[in-house]
């Protein structure tokens, strides 16, 4: 079920983007960076459909990264490829379009910075759907996990942003687009793009993984740590305690949870007893069982000598 979940959210994903693309960035030429961005470009520039490029690059990508990763770990991607190869084609199907062939322009005319703002919210937050349930569009995303392999000290993000400067900045290589200032004015709104879908991505990213703490002081704390571990399948940990004023010896439950899961805890606490006394704090991160992995490396031969000793 986990999986057939993932996969449902992908392909939503998958649809607001290829609606954002299509429907905002599109009409007004606004590049971006990614493989989709480079195919808007070469669209722009040549005439050859967007799809058909993304296909073609996406394809020849696979080829190289299916040695280098492995189908397992390449396997959502190649079904969100193609899903996104076919809506996009979707998309430019079905939509009216302009003298020049582009999609009409929703916003009206001389309405690129507001089209540009309303595209890079839809697509920043289609992409975080899709990365927050194991997937990928692909791209520039098997070059960075492809290099990360075999230099784990180069961050996958620092390999998208490379990737994506090249990209937008290849717009300047391309005379249809006008003289150096109009090609240097594509070029700032592409880094634009760039900046304000990276921004997006990270807040609904971070807002999902965001947790918090909590200190619960009640006289029923055996039956509120109770509940929280059977109801909500959650692990709780009971502190001792000395209350100054009174001097009475009192327990303490600490629990760590996924910010979305406050008003349940809450729920329970108040259900059980409404005059216990609760502290809330968010905290920067949590790592480990049920929450977020600790992504740094181990140099093996450090960890080695390190068991020796």
């Amino acid at each position: 079920m986990n999986e057939v979940k993932d996969y449902f959210f992908i392909f939503i994903g998958l649809v607001l983007y290829a609606i954002a693309f299509t429907v905002f960035l599109m009409p007004y030429q606004i590049v971006a960076g990614g493989v989709t961005g480079l195919s808007a470009i070469i669209y722009y520039a040549t005439g050859f459909h967007v799809e058909n490029t993304y296909i073609i690059i996406n394809a020849l990508l696979l080829v190289i990264a299916l040695k280098i990763l492995g189908l397992k770990f390449l396997m959502k991607t190649i079904i969100a490829i193609f899903i996104l190869y076919f809506l996009l084609a979707f998309f430019q199907a079905i939509l009216p379009t302009q003298e020049n062939g582009l999609p009409f322009k929703l916003m009206g005319e001389g309405q690129d910075f507001m089209s540009m703002i309303i595209g890079c919210v839809m697509t920043g937050i289609a992409l975080a759907t899709v990365f927050l349930h194991n997937g990928s569009t692909g791209g520039t995303d098997i070059i960075a996990a492809s290099v990360n392999k075999f230099h784990p000290n180069v961050s996958l993000g620092n390999v998208l942003i490379a990737a994506d400067f090249c990209i937008i900045g290849s717009c300047m290589f391309f005379p249809q687009f006008g003289s150096y200032l109009e090609r240097a004015h594509k070029v700032m709104f592409g880094f634009c793009v760039m900046t304000m879908e990276n921004y997006v991505l990270d807040y609904v990213m971070n807002a999902r993984r965001q947790s918090v703490q909590f200190f619960i002081f009640s006289t029923k704390w055996q039956e509120i740590a109770n509940a929280i571990g059977t109801e909500m399948n959650h692990g709780v940990t009971i502190l001792d305690g000395h209350g100054w004023y009174t001097g009475q010896e009192v327990k303490v439950l600490c629990i760590l949870a996924r910010k979305n899961e406050s008003v349940n805890i809450f729920r329970l606490i108040k259900m059980i007893d409404p005059n216990a006394f609760v502290s809330q704090s968010a905290v920067i991160g949590v790592y480990g069982e049920g929450f977020d992995e600790m992504r740094v490396k181990i140099k093996e031969k450090k960890l080695g000598e390190d068991t020796r000793s």
